[in-house]
């Protein structure tokens, strides 16, 4: 009886950690036949979980919605991780994610066992939150984008520039993006007919949402590159490059890849591209490299760096 109920704790957690499962899949990891499968299967749905079945070649198991959620079942490390990571989101940048993330923490921490409780609690009592200065972005608002982007449904949204200007925007959503502290939609803008970045914090979707679309290839193999060029030089009309000697992995550690974009010329040297609204913030970005750099482009940036350099001789 004990390794019976054993192992329906086990196909549970299973069914909880994939979408589909085949019938001999399971029996696989469970080291049963497929007939005890089909027995446990059963088992679970008499108490109570939903579980869906098909038929045929491709058929299998899965773990349906029901009225209300059962139990998760988490090896020690995962259990571990929600904890930390629900105190990570009390001091996120989604509204109203604190309140509810402490509630769910409260509720995980009445039913971990000690051994556990003392490992979260070393990670709280050792490490000191520090607001993200980001934008907030309402739980609702990320929620419908990241179902749309899910569903590949058209999303139509109201939309304020960087410079205050509205507009209605029509898109294909394909990614979310959460640089710490902003989140951000990569989509394909249907009215401009090119891949666009936008703030979630910007954006109110309306709803429902439009019709399915057929994915388009992205724009891009390495999206994280992509990304990084898109909110850190291409949004602004002032763009520098840079020639810096240092390799990628140091510069790396100095710019962030929502500052600025960083490419290999070769093992010493690369070329760093930045983005800014006023000259002065470029020259603010470099002064604080701590690297030797030469000013490839604009000329207005390296007459600036020049005017600068004389000023702070003088004053030394």
């Amino acid at each position: 009886m004990l390794e019976s109920s054993a192992r329906l704790l086990r196909l549970l957690s299973l069914l909880q950690s994939r979408r589909d499962w085949s019938g001999p899949e399971l029996a696989q990891r469970l080291s049963v036949d497929v007939r005890t499968v089909r027995r446990d299967v059963d088992k679970l749905r008499r108490l109570g979980y939903p579980i869906d079945a098909t038929a045929g070649v491709a058929g299998g198991y899965r773990l349906g919605a029901g009225a209300a959620l059962p139990p998760l079942l988490l090896d020690d490390e995962e259990a571990v991780a929600v904890a930390v990571g629900l105190r990570t989101a009390a001091n996120g940048t989604v509204a109203g994610m604190a309140e509810t993330s402490v509630r769910a923490l409260a509720k995980l921490e009445q039913v971990l066992p000690v051994r556990l409780r003392q490992r979260v609690a070393a990670v709280q009592s050792v490490t000191v939150p520090m607001a993200s200065g980001g934008p907030l972005v309402p739980a609702e608002v990320l929620t419908a984008v990241a179902a749309a982007c899910r569903d590949e449904q058209q999303l139509r949204f109201d939309y304020r520039s960087f410079g205050d200007t509205e507009s209605v925007r029509n898109v294909e959503p394909y990614r979310l993006v959460h640089t710490g502290r902003r989140w951000y939609l990569l989509a394909w803008d249907l009215d401009r007919d090119d891949w666009r970045t936008f703030r979630l914090d910007r954006l109110r979707p309306w709803t429902p949402p439009g019709p399915r679309f057929a994915p388009r290839e992205l724009p891009a193999a390495d999206l994280a590159a992509f990304m990084s060029h898109q909110v850190s030089t291409a949004v602004y009309q002032l763009r520098a490059t840079i020639t810096v000697q240092a390799s990628v992995a140091e510069v790396t550690e100095r710019v962030p890849p929502t500052v600025g974009v960083v490419e290999p010329i070769d093992s010493a040297s690369c070329r760093l591209t930045l983005g800014a609204s006023h000259v002065d913030t470029l020259v603010l970005h470099l002064g604080l490299l701590d690297f030797e750099f030469r000013v490839e482009d604009p000329p207005e940036l390296a007459q600036r760096v020049r005017e600068l350099s004389e000023r702070l001789r003088r004053a030394a």
